[in-house]
């Protein structure tokens, strides 16, 4: 019987799915909008970016409509349909704006290779089937889609890549200054084999410098070049689409394992592989039976895996943690490794795009909660400028979170049984639905404290009006009942009774923005007239308040 060491995986993919946190930015004519930064990204394509928009299956000859784009597109109900591809336009509809999807994709092509060099010194060559950029129409959201794919590697090779590779920066360096859970070296060759950009792990130095300088960490110099023209926010770089981290620096990832038998592998490998953690050696302390079953319990879907049976057709494995999706079986089996209509079909398709959906929610959510955090971090109550901002900002938050609960937000996304399962792991996992309802009642609250901060507002403005109006009846009775018999004026010159108008109003001006001053203590003098419990020499001390200099 072949032990772990022995299986080799005859086909391996991998994908990660990095979400990152967009800066605000401003648009020419629209200025600060949220979720604009893909039309700058046609701008630095046009300008020969190696990112270039990507054309969709929709944009070829509708008799070129390939079978595998139809199951995909089935595989979701409708209003996943439209967030993911768009709506057909009707032949009568003249706006080129209607029924476009939300999701702009770029990709670049000049990456065909990626090497690996291994703490123990191996080196391996995968090849990149393709590097997306997602971006979000209305979010200040950006995913990156990054998928390679090996052939003939030791299993624990594969635990080995899939626990290091993904990583943005080293948390920590072993003794010997190497990064302590990152692979010693990544670099990425074009199609000539040159390298166009490789990893800087080993600059322990820089890492702390740009840590101390910045109070944010510095992403890897491959990551650095691969996302470019996007610049890393907290950092001396001049770019005009700004990202920072909005995650765990390790990259959620997807994994498809393709072995002769997959039934040859132990409990512990299937956990290796599930948890994403690295391989197993002589002198790691084995796994407890309690940790096996939590894991069965709560990360693996085994509706395609009877290992009792030890037939080809139950030798599919589902595991999902959230961080990591993996899925494990026959590499001899048409329904797992056929690319088309089997499950590697499936696996870069439509459980990526559930994969997608599912860290695009949780890194909405995170960016909302972010913004919500520094508005009212900006939030100074003695500054009427910066309570203006607060209330500017806040309320555009509740408008782009209302766009997106009704653009993007969805519990459930397809009716097929594994579909539907695989999305429910993923988002129990993520605890996507709790941080949505976090994020909701924050910006329930901060709204609620808008409208009282305005009804207090509105209700000192009642006040002054009331008491102004009070006073000011006192002198309109006393003209209008006096009128002309106080002072006869029809006789003067115009000169004269133009001197007597604008001085009665001078007078009348000056007496009405002094009431309105007053007005706080005009009141309190009028509710003390009006309660019979007070004294007459309280009610008259009140009046005296009225006179007083308020202090500093």
């Amino acid at each position: 019987m072949a032990t772990s060491a022995d299986i080799i995986v005859k086909h391996f993919r991998q994908i990660l799915i990095w979400p990152l946190q967009l800066m605000p930015c401003e648009v020419k004519g629209q200025g600060r909008t949220m979720g604009r930064h893909w039309l700058q990204m046609l701008d630095f394509a046009e300008a020969g970016s190696p990112w270039q928009p990507r054309p969709t299956e929709f944009d070829g000859d509708p008799a070129d409509f390939e079978e595998r784009h139809y199951r995909e597109f089935v595989t979701f109900l409708p209003y996943v349909q439209r967030f993911l591809y768009g709506e057909g336009r009707l032949s009568n509809q003249k706006t080129d704006q209607f029924g476009q999807s939300p999701l702009h994709v770029f990709r670049r092509n000049d990456i065909r290779k990626i090497v690996m060099m291994f703490k123990d010194g191996a080196v391996h060559h995968f090849s990149v089937a393709h590097i997306d950029l997602y971006f979000f129409y209305d979010i200040d959201v950006v995913i990156l889609a990054f998928e390679i794919q090996g052939e003939n590697l030791p299993l624990k090779r594969v635990q080995d890549a899939l626990f290091r590779f993904g990583r943005a920066f080293p948390a920590q360096w072993d003794e010997d200054h190497t990064a302590a859970s990152c692979l010693r070296k990544v670099a990425w060759l074009d199609e000539r084999g040159e390298v166009l950009a490789a990893s800087d792990y080993e600059n322990r130095a820089g890492y702390l410098s740009h840590l101390g300088a910045h109070r944010a960490p510095k992403m890897a110099e491959h990551w650095e070049y691969l996302l470019s023209p996007l610049v890393l926010h907290h950092s001396a770089a001049v770019g005009a689409i700004r990202y920072r981290q909005i995650e765990y620096h390790r990259m959620p990832i997807m994994a498809y394992v393709a072995v002769d038998d997959p039934f040859a592998l132990a409990e512990e490998d299937f956990y290796r592989l599930g948890m994403v953690t690295k391989p197993g050696d002589g002198d790691a302390l084995p796994y407890t039976r309690k940790v096996f079953e939590e894991f069965e319990q709560n990360c693996c879907f085994d509706r395609f895996w009877i290992p009792e049976r030890k037939h080809i057709s139950a030798s599919t494995r589902m595991m999902c943690n959230g961080h990591a999706f993996v899925l494990v079986g026959a590499h001899g089996s048409e329904f797992f490794a056929d690319p088309y209509t089997g499950a590697l079909g499936q696996f870069r398709h439509q459980y990526f795009l559930l994969a997608l959906i599912a860290h695009f929610h949780k890194a909405a959510l995170l960016m909302f909660s972010d913004r919500l955090a520094v508005a009212l971090a900006n939030l100074n109550l003695q500054d009427t400028q910066s309570i203006r901002q607060f209330k500017r900002e806040t309320r555009h938050l509740q408008e782009a979170f209302l766009r997106f609960n009704q653009r993007y937000w969805f519990r459930e996304v397809s009716n097929q049984i594994v579909s539907d399962q695989i999305y429910q792991m993923l988002h129990r996992h993520l605890a996507v639905s709790r941080l949505h309802q976090d994020v909701r009642d924050s910006i329930q609250s901060m709204s609620q404290y808008l409208e009282n901060d305005d009804l207090r507002r509105q209700a000192d403005t009642v006040v002054r009006l009331t008491v102004v109006t009070i006073l000011g009846l006192i002198g309109t009775t006393v003209t209008g009942f006096l009128g002309m018999n106080l002072f006869s004026l029809a006789e003067e010159s115009s000169v004269n009774r133009m001197l007597y108008f604008v001085l009665v109003f001078v007078v009348m001006l000056l007496l009405t923005f002094f009431t309105v001053a007053k007005s706080k203590v005009f009141s309190e003098l009028l509710d003390a007239i009006a309660d019979e419990r007070m004294s007459w020499a309280a009610k008259f001390s009140v009046f005296l308040k009225i006179w007083r200099r308020k202090k500093v």
